[in-house]
């Protein structure tokens, strides 16, 4: 019994000095361990950062130009035919925004949802003033009457909703850089 006690106190020392061992060596490896993850996902931010900026400013540049070319100061401009009915002028110019919004609506995906809300219903709206112009009108008049009544429209409007839409998209730029 003698010989029992002292190896029993040896299995506790021997068994408390590893315990100790091994919670130093965890401590001192958990928090290596958690460096290291931690510069990996930085690092990933930065390799992801550097793939989506761009694809977010391009976005954002298409978006700008979108909305430029929706303008009615330049669409009508640009649309404009010689000869041709308010209907067939507003029928073009409908398909004009249609057709240009489609051609932008996957940089939805790069822009804040604000931003994009403010796209899609300043589209709505091109397309409603000159519906809603045209309606008035004998449709039968020359294209340049739709024109001379759409841009009359926007200039008794206090802000110009093209301009305000470029400037919530610029300020939501400066948010993403």
């Amino acid at each position: 019994m003698n010989t029992v006690v002292p190896f029993i106190l040896d299995i506790l020392k021997y068994t408390a000095a590893g315990t100790a061992v091994f919670f130093i060596a965890y401590s001192v490896l958990k928090n290596e361990i958690e460096k290291n993850r931690q510069m990996k996902e930085i690092e990933l931010r930065k390799a992801t950062l550097s793939t989506t900026l761009p694809l977010r400013l391009q976005a954002y540049e298409r978006v700008t130009l979108f909305i430029e070319r929706m303008n009615p100061a330049s669409l009508l401009v640009r649309s404009h035919t010689p000869g041709i009915s308010v209907l067939q002028f507003q029928q073009m110019l409908v398909s004009e925004v249609q057709n240009e919004f489609q051609h932008n609506v996957t940089q939805q995906v790069y822009l804040s949802v604000q931003a994009w809300t403010v796209v899609r219903r300043l589209k709505d709206d091109t397309i409603s003033l000159i519906n809603n112009c045209a309606r008035r009108m004998d449709m039968d008049s020359p294209s340049i009457e739709l024109s001379k009544a759409v841009l009359a429209h926007l200039s008794v409007i206090e802000e110009n909703p093209y301009e305000a839409a470029l400037t919530l998209i610029k300020a939501d730029l400066q948010d993403v850089i």
